[in-house]
């Protein structure tokens, strides 16, 4: 079924988002807090598992209805492979059944699916899963999901330095050649813009081996919320708080534009709307 537009309140949250300043291009999300959520309420964690999935649907919707770009999830990294055997099979089920319940839908919603990490490690029924359903979207013109699974920033550096060491060995790239846009291109993310916005769930401050590269100037947001209990309404939360932020990139306030006091004021008063919910 095509994407349905944003109705009533919500419309108006949305609204009053793209008022109020610069939505993210590039939004990256550490989904974190499944099974401590599902632990609260008495639950085995791959409930946890099985509702952050709900969340995810929620949260690809509404970026695609703010005009966000690119979405980015760290959905398994390379350390998830460490957690209990038992655990880690229910996980690659629920990825398998998500990837063949969600495909249609989000390419009916012009949704360009990607994914970066050590792939060839999924099972390969879920390989065959992901890669159907990347072909299948790989013309749509939407929003570009990409699912982070069996990642790792630094898997991702290591393995992009050993193909430009393969490419020196070859003489295709001189010591001359190295630039940072030039390692950018050996990384998995290669083609898609560095994250606008990182958001963490569940309060943790860490950014857990996630797009370490790629990260340098994102602004951070931490939501104190799990990831089953992280809906929309904490997205525009955290862009509103993106939208009162100042990037610098390392120049001075005095360097860039004066600041929009009546914007900071709007942005404020949006924030407090939301936090009503």
């Amino acid at each position: 079924m095509p994407l349905e537009k944003a109705t009533g309140h919500d419309k108006k949250l949305q609204d009053r988002l793209i008022e109020g300043g610069e939505i993210p291009r590039h939004i990256a999300i550490i989904m974190d807090g499944n099974g401590r959520w599902a632990k609260r309420r008495g639950m085995p964690r791959i409930a946890g598992h099985k509702e952050g999935v709900n969340s995810v649907r929620d949260i690809v919707e509404a970026c695609a209805q703010l005009g966000v770009k690119y979405l980015t999830l760290y959905a398994f990294s390379t350390e998830n492979w460490n957690r209990p055997q038992e655990e880690v099979s229910l996980l690659m089920r629920l990825l398998l059944k998500a990837l063949r319940d969600e495909r249609d839908r989000l390419h009916q919603n012009e949704v360009q699916l990607k994914a970066i990490g050590d792939i060839a490690k999924l099972p390969q029924d879920v390989q065959d899963e992901l890669l159907d359903a990347i072909k299948m979207m790989e013309k749509n013109s939407g929003l570009t999901l990409v699912l982070a699974l069996s990642y790792s920033g630094r898997w991702d550096i290591t393995n992009g330095v050993r193909r430009m060491v393969d490419d020196i060995k070859s003489g295709v790239v001189r010591k001359e050649d190295i630039t940072e846009q030039l390692i950018g291109n050996y990384l998995s993310t290669r083609g898609l813009p560095d994250p606008d916005l990182l958001i963490r769930t569940s309060g943790e401050l860490r950014i857990s081996n996630f797009l370490l590269w790629q990260v340098a100037y994102a602004e951070l947001v931490i939501s104190d919320e799990y990831w089953p209990a992280f809906r929309r309404k904490n997205l525009y939360a955290a862009i509103g708080e993106f939208q009162k932020r100042e990037r610098r990139f390392g120049l001075v306030s005095e360097q860039l534009s004066k600041t929009n006091l009546g914007r900071l004021e709007y942005v404020e008063r949006f924030l407090k709307s939301v936090a009503k919910l």
